[in-house]
């Protein structure tokens, strides 16, 4: 019964419950706790699988009275099989990490080589580079020596309030690891099979990581200049054949939106969305999983030696 109830609770969480939350509007009052209850989702699915590989083996040959070569033999497969689970996730966040890394170093050796120091001067940073271009972009290269990127049409197109409301959002990025964050999604993304997993969590995450920045760039320069930057970044480079249904749109739009608003009080989202991430670990854990355990050690064989 223990297999069966944490198989259901996997399923819920990897295919019902992100497609739920990721259409939920509340995210966007307290991100950064929408952010911990999406890593709580993923962890649990992750130990939910693992609890029905080292359940469903145990139960049946308990159920069936099996004797115990029977019971180990079951014991050990499901072992094997609950460290492959473990293993790939492993190897898919180091491949997803290696790969990042690489990819992040050699962009940050091409734009110190295109950097347009007597522009970089008028922005300041040690960190900003300014690079040729006709269409204004701004984003970063998080790593050990981590750069922030604009081209010089940012410079033409945006006041100076608003690219100092730019480098905020982007330093915020970069200050609080969300590359990282990004990257263990990713990783969990590309372990699970296709048929199992869900782009949900990877775009509301990223969604969410946005509007972190947004925040911290909010409090430091105050929201108009970057609402103002982030609408005619938009502008200048619109998305090719956007409808009312296009996903970056959409948070294009939730992100103006949100910056329209006063910021909200996120005080007791936060508390909820808290004790929801709480609840999701105990779930599994202390309600199906601890009394299996109990029973699954009452019935090991070498018990009794």
């Amino acid at each position: 019964m223990t297999a069966l109830l944490l198989g259901a609770l996997g399923l819920t969480l990897s295919l019902v419950v992100p497609g739920l939350l990721a259409g939920a509007r509340w995210p966007g009052r307290a991100p950064v706790a929408a952010v911990l209850l999406w890593q709580a989702l993923t962890l649990t699915s992750v130990l939910c699988a693992l609890g029905v590989v080292l359940a469903a083996p145990e139960e049946l040959t308990r159920a069936a009275g099996a004797n115990h070569p029977w019971t180990v033999a079951a014991l050990l497969f499901s072992l094997a099989v609950a460290a492959t689970i473990v293993i790939r996730l492993l190897i898919s966040l180091i491949r997803v990490s290696a790969r990042a890394r690489a990819r992040r170093e050699r962009h940050r050796i091409l734009v110190d080589l295109l950097d347009r120091v007597e522009r970089r001067r008028e922005v300041g940073g040690a960190e900003v580079r300014v690079l040729d271009g006709a269409l204004p972009l701004a984003y970063c290269v998080p790593g050990r020596e981590p750069r922030v990127v604009l081209s010089d049409a940012v410079l033409r197109v945006l006041d100076r309030a608003q690219v100092d409301a730019v480098l905020a959002h982007e330093r915020a990025h970069l200050r609080h690891r969300h590359e990282l964050v990004m990257e263990s999604f990713t990783a969990f993304y590309q372990a699970v099979p296709p048929p199992l997993r869900s782009r949900a969590p990877l775009d509301a995450v990223h969604l969410l990581l946005e509007m972190v920045s947004d925040d911290a760039a909010r409090r430091r320069v105050g929201p108009e200049p970057l609402r103002a930057a982030l609408a005619r970044l938009s502008d200048a480079v619109p998305l090719a054949e956007e409808t009312p249904h296009d996903p970056a749109g959409d948070a294009r739009r939730r992100r103006l939106d949100r910056l329209a608003a006063p910021a909200p009080n996120s005080a007791g989202l936060s508390v909820v969305a808290g004790v929801a991430a709480a609840g999701l670990f105990v779930l599994p854990t202390v309600i199906l999983v601890v009394p299996w355990l109990g029973q699954a050690l009452d019935a090991w064989p070498f018990r009794s030696l």
